[in-house]
């Protein structure tokens, strides 16, 4: 999830667990444990100049569940043994706070589409739920709402229920995403079944900012189908549009690390092109058809076979006029499609 959501969300568990007495520090330390795991992609950008690597490493020891549990209970000692007498006058409650501020921000992220590596250095996939889009304001706005009256309220008794609150509230918000995508998954199942694809990988992924308006992308033996579903206006089956990429050079270039690195990160939803003699795979869980947002060229062509070379991401320029004239375009046609079922 974005930063402002990881600060806000882990200021409100640790304010909400902390004594009332020191819900503001609890709110800082909160904030600050929630941005620490992310704090990884400053390591990368420094370490990795493959961005494959950089894309993939993110996410990954800085935010398992066999990780964080070991350093927040070492930050727990250490303010517990040479802080300022906050976290020794009541331990216990400090030490979840830390624990459950620290830990909410990788399973949050889980939730995501772009993968967490929640076993590291286990070596499963990372785990994609898929059930929320990295910035939702539905979902940001009530923990932003309950940090803000608890900073100011402190150790009021209602400071403490808007807290709760929040938490509550936005939890639920989650809790309805994971409906939300159950919904689409059997729509989606059902269409695909009746063309012939009912076991194909597939993924479903929210839209924008929003959770009422849904992708859904299943991998073909040519190439992949892509289609869109809004809990409001469709009732219908789904509409699949079919898009073609070069399985067979992917297939050749199996073997080559970044490629082998790519389809374990991304579970194979990726898209297959040949630009200017070199193999270009896009990650289909990003963006929205033909754009997505990370590419990367991997391997050029010699001599009929594909050989790897140091992976190169291919940028759109997004700062020109037309381009972000195009971005608000697309916003505006995916704020109708929730609202309107497309004429076919």
């Amino acid at each position: 999830m974005d930063s402002l959501t990881q600060i806000v969300l882990g200021g409100a568990v640790a304010a909400a667990i902390a004594p009332a007495g020191h819900r503001r520090a609890a709110l800082l330390a909160g904030a600050a444990l929630g941005t620490l795991p992310d704090l990884d992609a400053l390591w990368l950008g420094f370490r990795a100049a493959d961005p494959v690597a950089v894309m993939t490493e993110h996410r990954s020891f800085s935010h398992s569940l066999l990780v964080l549990p070991w350093v927040a209970a070492l930050v727990w000692w250490l303010f517990k043994r040479f802080g300022n007498g906050r976290v020794a006058q009541s331990p216990l409650r400090w030490f979840w706070a830390m624990q459950l501020a620290l830990v909410t921000h990788p399973l949050l992220d889980a939730m995501t589409v772009y993968g967490t590596q929640l076993w590291w250095p286990l070596r499963p996939s990372p785990v994609m739920g898929s059930n929320i889009f990295i910035i939702d304001p539905l979902y940001t706005v009530w923990l932003l709402l309950g940090c803000v009256l608890a900073w100011f309220g402190r150790s009021r008794p209602w400071a403490g229920k808007a807290l709760a609150v929040a938490l509550v509230v936005s939890s639920g918000y989650l809790g309805w995403s994971l409906l939300a995508k159950a919904q689409v998954d059997r729509a989606a199942q059902r269409s695909l079944a009746a063309m012939g694809l009912g076991d194909a990988p597939r993924f479903s992924v929210p839209m924008p900012f929003n959770t009422l308006l849904w992708r859904v992308v299943a991998m073909t033996p040519g190439g992949y189908v892509v289609a869109d579903r809004s809990l409001v206006a469709d009732k219908g089956e789904m509409h699949f549009e079919g898009f073609a990429s070069n399985v067979q050079a992917l297939r050749q270039a199996a073997d080559i690390p970044a490629v082998q690195r790519l389809e374990w990160f991304n579970r194979g939803f990726m898209r297959a092109q040949v630009v200017d003699g070199r193999l270009v795979l896009s990650d289909l869980r990003m963006g929205l058809e033909p754009d997505y947002t990370f590419n990367f060229a991997v391997a050029a062509e010699r001599e009929g076979r594909w050989q790897g070379i140091v992976p190169e991401q291919m940028r759109g320029d997004y700062s020109s006029p037309e381009a972000r004239a195009d971005i608000s375009r697309r916003l505006g046609l995916m704020w109708d499609r929730i609202w309107h079922e497309p004429v076919r």
